[in-house]
């Protein structure tokens, strides 16, 4: 097959997740027999960033889908660290509360990480608790962080090899790039992880047989930089604004022309955002299970 003749298949994320929810549900509605209530999941938002309250509204809406309660809380701006910190308190005690999320970005004047980890690691749906992570660099069982997770499984669906292979991670985020580089050693491939500073960044890519761009960069990724045949997925979700005033969203991959040149890409939008949203609602069933066995 020719270079020019070449279009890659499409990594259908959107697909896959909507596949998961149906199974989550099932799973919900026989444990629910059982237990007596759903799993619950609670997103905490300070503030009215547009983009957050757009993020929550679709977990919201993806919760009321699959049967998980949502104790969603919704704060002014001028919320104190300490009025945040009571409340998580108060979530990690409540049995009916299965997740806990923060939705990011914060106001200025609240320090993200320290209400992190206040979280109980056992209702950490985001998967970002240090304890989590720990759990992830020693290869133990423990809740993923989501959006990295979501590659993963997108990748076992479409029966993509990982074993041996070379992947290279572009972008070193506590939120994806570092915990995907783990999920990566976890199933045997080889990881090269690049960021802002390094040096020749397109003989590195050309290297990959996995590509995962989420550096948050629009456009990042071109075709030239992608070796033919390879597997690319991109995390960026950037929002821009053409000539002419409307905006839409791209990824940290330019589509059109790498797709000529790769085996599998994912789409922005429809690839790996809901794949994100996918996980959190396994985490968090899985947190419902774990809490209910014991």
């Amino acid at each position: 097959m020719t270079m020019e003749t070449q279009t890659a298949k499409i990594l259908d994320g959107k697909a896959l997740a909507a596949k998961i929810q149906k199974e989550l549900a099932a799973t919900i509605t026989e444990s629910q027999l059982k237990i007596g209530r759903p799993p619950g999941l609670a997103v905490l938002m300070v503030g009215d960033n547009p983009a957050s309250a757009a993020y929550i509204s679709n977990k919201e809406r993806a919760c009321a889908k699959v049967g998980i309660a949502s104790f969603g809380k919704h704060f002014p701006t001028q919320t104190s660290q300490t009025e945040l910190e009571d409340v998580i308190a108060e979530l990690n005690q409540d049995e009916q509360v299965n997740g806990i999320l923060v939705q990011l970005p914060l106001p200025k004047h609240l320090d993200a990480i320290s209400l992190l980890h206040r979280i109980a690691p056992d209702k950490d749906a985001d998967g970002l608790h240090p304890v989590n992570l720990g759990r992830l660099v020693r290869g133990e069982a423990g809740l993923r962080s989501c959006t990295p997770a979501g590659v993963i499984r997108l990748l076992e669906e479409y029966k993509i090899p990982l074993l041996g292979k070379q992947a290279v991670v572009v972008g070193r985020s506590i939120l994806v790039g570092k915990p995907m580089a783990l999920m990566l050693l976890e199933v045997d491939a080889t990881v090269t992880i690049a960021h802002s500073r390094t040096q020749d960044l397109k003989t590195i890519t050309q290297n990959a047989d996995i590509l995962i761009a989420a550096a948050g960069i629009p456009g990042l990724i071109t075709a030239q930089m992608v070796k033919l045949g390879a597997v690319v997925v991109d995390v960026g979700i950037n929002r821009i604004t053409d000539s002419s005033g409307k905006s839409r969203l791209v990824g940290d991959i330019d589509f059109s022309t790498t797709a000529m040149v790769a085996e599998y890409i994912t789409p922005v939008p429809g690839g790996i955002g809901p794949m994100t949203v996918a996980m959190l609602l396994q985490n968090t069933v899985s947190s419902y299970l774990q809490a209910t066995s014991n």
